[in-house]
């Protein structure tokens, strides 16, 4: 069994308690704490920014920051969230005119780099990159708004990269991870994990739940028989 990693997405979170919410979160059960950075340029809706994720540090908060940049041009803030404490930064291919410079920048400021796919980006760019970076984030809804229907089209392109990090063979702390972000719940996550994701984004259906450890233990069970 891949070891898993849930990553509870702040966009559904209570903004006036940021810092107990994730406190709370991560008290549950959770693994990584998601940040989805929106720009209102290269998506329609404008989030969170550096600042959030350095109160966050300052907050106390210690477990991995995992920052998605639905954002145009991308490299400025590459800057400012490893400097505010990001552990992973992820981009949109199509959001930067070198790729490589970005995730090269990413790994030169001392952060995992990861490339997001939206749900009709075509799986070639990975062909280039994939030995360069930690994390594939697979966009399970059209990047903009929290709490959409997960795309079942997703399930193709999760079960394709998959096939192609385990023929890379990294293993240890180099595994590259296999992420999915949107609409992922108790419902379909058992689907999503046999398909080949290993980390998995969930906003509303963690922070909108009556009780968080029970969420995130449900979703745990799930994932674990997808193995069985």
């Amino acid at each position: 069994m891949r070891d898993v990693l849930i990553a509870p997405s702040i966009l559904s979170a209570d903004f006036a308690r940021l810092g107990e919410e994730v406190e709370a979160v991560l008290s549950a059960g959770a693994d990584v704490i998601h940040f989805d950075v929106m720009d209102n340029h290269y998506v329609p809706n404008l989030t969170v920014g550096p600042l959030v994720c350095h109160a966050l540090r300052n907050h106390g908060i210690e477990a991995p920051i995992d920052v998605h940049l639905m954002v145009r041009p991308v490299d400025r803030l590459v800057h400012d969230f490893a400097n505010a404490g990001a552990t992973y930064i992820s981009f949109h291919p199509e959001a930067t005119e070198h790729v490589d410079r970005t995730i090269g920048l990413i790994r030169e400021l001392g952060c995992k780099p990861g490339i997001a796919l939206n749900p009709a980006t075509s799986l070639q760019c990975l062909d280039y990159t994939l030995e360069k970076i930690d994390l594939v984030l697979v966009m399970s809804v059209n990047p903009g708004f929290g709490g959409q229907a997960f795309l079942t089209s997703s399930l193709d392109k999760l079960s394709k990269i998959r096939t192609r990090i385990d023929a890379l063979a990294r293993g240890g702390d180099e595994t590259i991870r296999l992420e999915v972000d949107g609409g992922v719940k108790p419902e379909n996550i058992r689907r999503i994990a046999a398909a080949g994701a290993d980390m998995f984004v969930a906003g509303s259906a963690i922070f909108n739940a009556d009780d968080y450890a029970l969420t995130i233990a449900e979703l745990r069970n799930q994932i674990a028989a997808a193995d069985g």
